[in-house]
């Protein structure tokens, strides 16, 4: 008995060893801590103006270094996008236009003007589409938005119909997956309103499948285009929506929060979404309080907004994987192999379109979540993120490359673009 009592302090020190090996595990595979820091897995063809764009925007083919502690988790870089937005924002002051559409609905977008001269001397402007029912206030716009106008870019942001708390609706419609009315109109103001600019196109997840849309929908929606840059989008909705309802990296989790969102925001409508002279019925709105899906809103509420007769048809035609092949601008399409939210599936789209066409370049970061792509030492991220580094780097090459284009190569491009 006196050997087994005193067994006993060394039996717990042994117990206390193994909780604290458990838990140091845990918090190694949890954060993800063993993986490596890499550079992008860069897709391309080899072109004089691919090696041109490369060179040009060395932040691409470097080494992507996040936070230390956490930035190693792609769940940690959402939540911590989604919770926060991100650090120092700035406030960038713009004048929201209100521009009437042909159904009834006003579409509403924030313009910037640059801080100083572009680098090359022209007229640039961002041309951009946040993500699914964001805006020109959340926190990962302004920043980028600060970021490039400091570089002389102006930046006109869409507002999605319906997202913003104070703006109502003036017609029985919101934003949907796919719709580019909005973003056409507020593009269509910018090439009227400032005749000589050339645009650069940017989309952000929900936003990145819009502008890709838009350009491939009609060529003459590339005019005067530049460039186009697409993050983490997920390219085809109705493949996307099958991994959706996986539990695989908490996506059906995920899922059940966008959903909850998503119905604050129909909801906030509802005097001009629901009623007599509407497509929805009392019997919507009761299967939209007990929705617990994306796919539960969309089949309920979402797809009724352009008549579509499914949910495989919303998501046919509203995803740009059916129009990106007809872009023929220069595209960047970046994505992040630990994004909860897109699937790894979902990402042979861009890889084969960048296999196939010389426009277009796909990098897939190894870490960076759903918008994330925090950068940092150990525990505190920086301001700006690798996500707007890279945008306003390409975008920055891809103005370089134009000016320097011989005016005879200039002219037959517009003649090209014309025809």
């Amino acid at each position: 008995v006196t050997a087994q009592i005193k067994a006993m302090p060394a039996m717990f020190d042994g117990m206390k060893l193994a909780a604290v090996a458990t838990v140091l595990y845990v918090i190694v595979r949890c954060l993800n801590l063993k993986s490596p820091t890499a550079a992008p897995d860069i897709t391309y063809q080899d072109t004089p103006l691919n090696r041109f764009l490369l060179k040009s925007c060395p932040i691409l083919t470097k080494e992507y270094i996040p936070p230390l502690l956490w930035g190693k988790s792609g769940h940690l870089q959402t939540a911590l996008y989604g919770k926060m937005g991100r650090v120092s924002c700035p406030h960038p002051i713009g004048l929201r236009k209100y521009l009437p559409m042909q159904d009834g609905a006003t579409a509403t977008f924030d313009l910037f003007e640059p801080m100083g001269d572009h680098r090359t001397g022209d007229d640039v402007t961002m041309v951009i589409c946040p993500g699914i029912g964001n805006h020109s206030e959340k926190h990962y716009i302004r920043t980028f938005v600060g970021h490039s106008q400091k570089e002389g870019y102006r930046c006109a942001v869409l507002n999605h119909l319906g997202a913003l708390p104070n703006i109502e609706l003036t017609s029985p419609r919101m934003f949907t997956y796919g719709c580019t009315w909005e973003f056409a109109s507020m593009v269509g103001y910018i090439k009227k309103m400032f005749p000589h600019t050339h645009l650069i196109v940017v989309g952000f997840s929900l936003g990145g499948n819009i502008v890709c849309k838009f350009l491939g929908e009609n060529r003459t929606n590339q005019e005067r285009v530049l460039c186009c840059v697409s993050v983490c989008q997920g390219y085809s909705a109705l493949r996307a929506q099958e991994t959706f309802l996986q539990w695989d990296q908490c996506r059906r989790f995920y899922n059940f929060l966008m959903a909850d969102n998503m119905k604050k925001i129909i909801l906030s409508h509802r005097g001009s979404l629901f009623g007599s002279a509407t497509k929805m019925e009392d019997a919507d709105l009761s299967r939209l309080y007990t929705a617990t899906s994306l796919m539960q809103i969309d089949e309920t509420i979402m797809r009724k907004f352009h008549g579509h007769n499914s949910l495989k048809e919303y998501y046919e035609k509203e995803s740009c994987v059916h129009y990106i092949h007809n872009v023929d601008v220069p595209l960047l399409l970046v994505n992040s192999a630990d994004d909860p939210l897109v699937h790894g599936s979902l990402l042979t789209i861009p890889r084969t379109l960048a296999e196939k066409k010389q426009n277009v370049i796909f990098a897939l970061t190894l870490h960076g979540g759903h918008l994330g792509f925090f950068e940092g030492a150990v525990l505190v991220p920086q301001p700006l993120t690798w996500m707007d580094k890279v945008i306003v780097g390409y975008a920055n090459a891809m103005c370089q490359w134009e000016k320097q284009k011989p005016p005879c190569q200039k002219k037959k491009e517009g003649e090209r673009a014309t025809w």
